[in-house]
């Protein structure tokens, strides 16, 4: 008998004793129902979420098949679901609907009292019958039959389908679980091989839980030989009718899936015996993942008995063993796809070439020496020598294959299988290719408020000409690049001054190289010729940047190396030079004016004593001419003015001086003739004064607004004696600049003793 199913439909995920199988279901479910994958013979028609198979119409038949054809072998279990409904709005009801796996499914409606299905039908039936054919009323029972069913007149359909062991017929459940009525009968049906009796099918049917049939089944007649069948469902009316209907139909079938076909392994022979051995089970995870969820029977190909040893299997030939995987779980049909190709071959190890970096052009790697793939043989037992004659010796062995430093070079490594066949190959070391990693150079701009630094991206930088599979990290020395310590993070936006930071450059093969990064901070860039200015209040000047500049932008809008016609203010001007911009603040300053401190006068001479502005000063009496010296000689007495500039050339200040009238001798004696100095005439002056002094610099007298400024030769209460004394007149001018004013001058004194 057949056991396997083979299905390329819908796939649904099953959980089985904790286990993630993948199984494929056949469905029919959705709303409307989705029935892809399957074909309508008329009547049946799909109906919101279920199929109607018939209307509730006498003399019509309809049913619905797999497109695809169902081979069973190797198959322990399939199982089948589907909810039914028989329903009418009479009571004279029938036929029935029928579950089938057939070879030969109806193609067209079948009418009559076999419930739709195809005359001469062969394959495995159960019908749920609501008519009975003998007494012409209705019923519900359940007929199974395995075998070729003639269905061709009412008494030799399912209903009277009778060969021992193959066919079975339910008592009538009317009375406990009527087939009639307005809602759906879940139904299971779960096959699994019958162990006593491997051809038959051990069949259980439940309906709504309840156990209808529990037996086995054997396959009689020409359903003996069947190889491929189609699961479906169909049901018929004739005198008597009802609307037959099914949903949530699920048909679970699959076999084991395996990760390949075939594995091969090549062995030596034991020596002694001319045999390889192998341990088959070794093999079972290169068929599927978490093998101890499945059984594995090995059999020699084309051998239907097991071989009854296969951890140890002896072979003396090229040999291929089949394997055959059971799901434990039993949903799943077992696998007889795999192979195992076993040949003889006497060892021999292959020579290799293993590759290692030269980091950084250091001159040797670390070889990992057991990466030399020289077998495919398990098990083996390797040992490595820098020379053969080592080997050949089995002396300095090299201890730590697998971390091996060297520069490129051979070493030769004995393999011993298993078996204790041995075989030696030699293994080439040799570097990688180079990462190619150059030095490079990036130029920033100055940052504007420190400008000894700028901002880099470091990733900018053509180090390399790898494009793809390479990564790069940053470091400040070539030791932290290295050792991988003290990365610089903000490689995007790192600021620095002019200085060198270097790129560790890793490539696909895991390889890296430095490379030096030139960071180079372009400086402001000013004006040479653009100054600060100083102008008269009220004048206007030129303001020029000059030439050699990539652009200009000034504080009043114009974009032109100069500026005109500017005032008295703070400007700026921004200077491009490549991509960089140099702001260069200038200053149109107001000349300040010089201003007249004071004024000396001695007799017909003054002296012009100036501060602020900026010297050197110009000097005049009457605006027009003049002269570098502040002294001026030989005025005459009166209103003097005196002007002064500075040396910006600016519009002159100016004051105006009285130069007094000298009295240099007096007679004090009462005659009211030259009796007393008197400077009244001055009085209008600010702060007037008038000071007597004798030869020595002591003060005498001092005369004021309260002594008129006069004085008739008295000192202290007394006439003073006759001689010469010295004295001072000094004021400040009526001005904005009060210019302080000082004469001075002698007397003599002459008293009659």
């Amino acid at each position: 008998m057949n056991k396997k199913l083979l299905v390329n439909f819908i796939i649904v995920i099953l959980f089985i004793s904790g286990n993630l199988s993948l199984a494929q279901t056949y469905q029919l479910s959705g709303n409307p129902v989705n029935t892809t994958g399957w074909t309508l013979v008329p009547t049946a028609a799909i109906n919101t979420d279920f199929i109607q198979l018939t209307a509730d119409t006498n003399d019509q038949s309809g049913s619905i098949r797999l497109n695809d054809p169902i081979n069973l072998k190797y198959c322990d279990k399939w199982r089948v679901e589907f909810d039914f409904r028989m329903d009418s709005n009479q009571n004279y009801n029938g036929d029935g609907i029928a579950f089938w796996y057939l070879a030969n499914p109806p193609i067209a409606s079948v009418l009559g009292s076999g419930i739709g299905v195809s005359q001469n039908a062969v394959g495995f039936i159960v019908g749920f019958d609501s008519y009975n054919n003998t007494t012409s009323t209705t019923m519900s029972k359940v007929h199974v039959a395995y075998g070729q069913v003639q269905n061709t007149t009412d008494t030799n359909n399912v209903e009277f389908f009778n060969v021992p062991g193959s066919s079975f017929h339910s008592p009538d459940l009317n009375s406990t679980q009527p087939f009639q009525g307005t809602t759906f009968k879940h139904v299971e049906v779960t096959a699994q091989v019958d162990p006593a009796a491997p051809t038959n099918w051990i069949v259980k049917i439940t309906m709504d839980g309840n156990v209808i049939c529990n037996q086995s089944f054997a396959p009689s007649g020409t359903a003996a030989a069947m190889t491929v069948g189609y699961f479906g469902f169909s049901s018929s009316t004739g005198g008597a009718r009802s609307r037959h209907s099914i949903k949530n139909v699920k048909i679970y079938t699959d076999k084991v899936s395996i990760l390949q076909n075939s594995v091969t392994q090549s062995f030596c022979p034991n020596p002694s015996t001319g045999y390889g051995s192998v341990n088959l089970t070794s093999f079972n995870s290169q068929f599927v993942n978490n093998p101890s969820n499945y059984t594995f029977t090995y059999y020699p190909f084309g051998s239907s008995t097991p071989i009854a040893n296969p951890t140890n299997y002896q072979f003396n030939a090229n040999t291929t063993v089949t394997v055959v995987i059971k799901d434990n779980a039993g949903i799943l049909c077992d696998n007889p796809d795999g192979k195992i190709l076993l040949t003889i071959a006497p060892f021999k190890a292959e020579d290799k070439t293993i590759l290692a970096c030269n980091n950084n052009k250091a001159g040797t790697a670390t070889f990992n020496l057991n990466s030399a793939a020289v077998t495919d043989v398990p098990g083996v037992v390797k040992k490595y020598y820098k020379t053969l004659s080592d080997l050949t010796a089995d002396t300095n062995e090299i201890m730590y294959p697998d971390n091996y430093l060297s520069a490129p070079g051979v070493v030769y490594v004995k393999v011993t299988t298993p078996q204790g066949c041995t075989g030696t190959a030699k293994i080439t070391l040799a570097f990688y290719p180079e990462t190619p990693v150059k030095e490079a150079t990036l130029r920033s701009c100055f940052i504007e408020n420190n400008i000894t630094n700028a901002i880099f991206n470091l990733t900018s930088a053509d180090v390399t000409s790898l494009t793809t599979g390479a990564s790069k990290k940053y470091y400040t020395s070539v030791s932290d690049a290295l050792s991988g310590t003290n990365e610089i993070m903000n490689s995007l936006q790192y600021m620095s001054t002019t200085t060198a930071v270097y790129v560790k450059v890793t490539d696909s093969n895991g390889c890296f190289a430095i490379a030096k990064i030139n960071l180079i901070v372009l400086p402001p860039v000013k004006s040479a010729i653009l100054k600060d200015k100083t102008v008269c209040i009220g004048e206007k000047t030129d303001l020029d940047a000059g030439p050699g500049f990539n652009g200009y932008e000034w504080s009043t809008g114009e974009t032109t190396p100069s500026i005109k016609d500017v005032g008295v203010g703070l400007y700026w001007v921004k200077l491009k030079t490549g991509n960089c911009i140099t702001t260069q603040i200038v200053k149109v300053l107001a000349a300040p004016n010089p201003v007249i401190s004071s004024i000396d006068i001695n007799h017909n001479t003054i002296t012009v004593n100036v501060s602020g502005g900026t010297p050197p000063y110009q000097y005049s009496i009457d605006g027009g001419t003049w002269q570098t010296s502040n002294i001026f000689t030989g005025l005459a007495r009166g209103e003097v003015r005196v002007f002064v500039k500075d040396f910006y050339n600016c519009p002159p200040v100016e004051v105006q001086i009285t130069v007094p009238n000298l009295v240099n001798a007096i007679t004090p004696n009462g005659d009211n003739i030259n009796d007393f100095i008197d400077y009244s005439a001055l009085a209008y002056k600010k702060n007037l004064i008038f000071i007597v002094y004798d030869r020595y610099g002591n003060k005498l007298y001092e005369a004021g607004k309260v002594r008129n400024f006069t004085w008739d030769g008295m000192a202290s209460g007394k006439r003073v004696p006759t001689g010469t004394y010295w004295y001072t007149i000094s004021w400040n001018e009526n001005n904005k600049n009060n210019t302080e004013t000082k004469y001075s001058g002698w007397v003599l004194v002459k008293n009659r003793e």
